[in-house]
């Protein structure tokens, strides 16, 4: 597993698509490491949730407002969510395939998945270079599409913050006649 980066930074596509999560709705930050992106929608007004096992980078959390920290095994402890569900859902740079049917069931219906992590390719440039913890072409999308309505999906090659291969995808749970995208 990838260590988190202590960038402040949120990510340009939980930026973009974060205004779709209801206003003030309880937000999950799933394996949040810094906490770039539950300080930025803490501070947009949204309950946010972080979780992590790292227990140092989630005592940088410690008074924010609007915000609850978890420290937790994401992998080989207990689910920490059975019963809980969210408005959003924010993963970045994490990939543990297991807990992907149970983080969309934790979405409430119409809730929002936005979902941005390395992929097959990434090897080349960096780590993550474990094909355990990188996707397959067009994973993310077909492990989300039953589930959820995809509103955008995107795979490739970037350049910011730094060269790398990813998927990302924002996702509605349930069917969504129509929403206007950022």
């Amino acid at each position: 597993m990838m260590r988190h980066t202590a960038s402040l930074v949120p990510s340009p596509w939980v930026t973009r698509f974060a205004g779709l999560i209801p206003a003030g709705g309880e937000v999950l930050d799933f394996a949040c490491g810094s906490g770039r992106h539950a300080r930025w929608l803490a501070a947009r007004g949204f309950r946010v949730e972080a979780v992590d096992r790292d227990a140092v980078a989630l005592e940088l959390l410690a008074g924010v407002p609007h915000l609850q920290v978890t420290e937790a095994d994401l992998e080989e402890g207990a689910w920490p969510y059975g019963g809980r569900h969210f408005d959003g859902i924010v993963v970045t740079n994490y990939l543990f395939r297991p807990r992907l049917p149970l983080l969309l069931t934790a979405l409430n219906h119409g809730g929002v998945l936005i979902y941005e992590t390395f992929m097959e390719g990434n090897e080349r440039l960096g780590k993550p270079s474990n094909p355990d913890f990188l996707l397959r072409s067009h994973e993310l999308f077909e492990r989300v599409a039953d589930a959820c309505t995809v509103l955008a999906y995107e795979q490739g090659e970037v350049a910011e913050p730094r060269p790398a291969v990813v998927q990302r995808i924002c996702a509605v749970k349930g069917h969504t006649p129509s929403l206007r995208l950022p």
